[in-house]
């Protein structure tokens, strides 16, 4: 039997939810077009955005579980209120899929859509703390054990390179595609050392996501 493909995908969500399918979208790094050079395995990222909640998972059921069997994740799934609701409540997750999108069905949901960058500073000020404390946790359990160390690297670095992205935006830069590019010229805007590779050493990692966290907080202070 043939591998599901996005095509399929969308024509199915299509045919099952007619007229209360407002948008797919796809996004991420295989939106970006950068998952193949990257080291860890490119996870396929859908959004689905719906009219209304009600008798959604009779219909999609079909549709769903024949993607995750595929070996995709299901699709993330807001209704448009929400969408246009939350927007103040998920700033860099809404600026980093605008950045790297596509439209699978339905129309292109970013009509009147506008992150404010105080909305951006503030969530980042949140996650880039939160990442760092629990940081420290997992590195005081799993000192000197090195491979347990670069498991915990590799299993927070997808989200520390969101927040990266989102620094760059907040600060006027546009975010490079490629994940190397961008530490590059995060690394030399916030004062962290850029490791061959793309931080996937421990220490240098660790000491990248304190510096980001410290140049996140002065511009909450400068902009107070």
């Amino acid at each position: 039997m043939a591998r599901m493909t996005l095509d399929d995908f969308a024509k199915r969500l299509g045919s099952a939810l007619g007229s209360d399918l407002v948008s797919l979208l796809l996004y991420g790094s295989a939106a970006r077009g950068t998952g193949s050079g990257s080291r860890e395995p490119e996870t396929v990222n859908t959004l689905l955005i719906v009219r209304q909640q009600a008798g959604l998972f009779d219909r999609l059921v079909d549709a769903v579980q024949a993607w995750t069997k595929a070996g995709h994740p299901a699709p993330l799934i807001i209704t448009e209120q929400e969408w246009r609701d939350s927007v103040d409540a998920f700033p860099i997750e809404y600026e980093d899929i605008r950045a790297a999108h596509r439209v699978l069905a339905g129309k292109d949901p970013w009509s009147g859509i506008r992150v404010r960058p105080e909305d951006a500073r503030r969530q980042l000020e949140h996650e880039l703390m939160g990442k760092l404390m629990h940081l420290r946790q997992a590195y005081a359990a799993a000192w000197g054990k090195p491979k347990r160390l670069a498991e915990i690297v590799r299993g927070t670095r997808a989200g520390f390179l969101t927040m990266l992205r989102a620094v760059l935006r907040v600060s006027g830069r546009q975010a490079p595609p490629s994940d190397e590019a961008l530490v590059r010229e995060a690394a030399a805007l916030i004062g962290f050392a850029a490791t061959e590779g793309g931080l996937t050493e421990p220490v240098a990692y660790l000491d990248a996501v304190t510096r980001t966290a410290a140049y996140v907080d002065h511009l909450e202070r400068t902009d107070s």
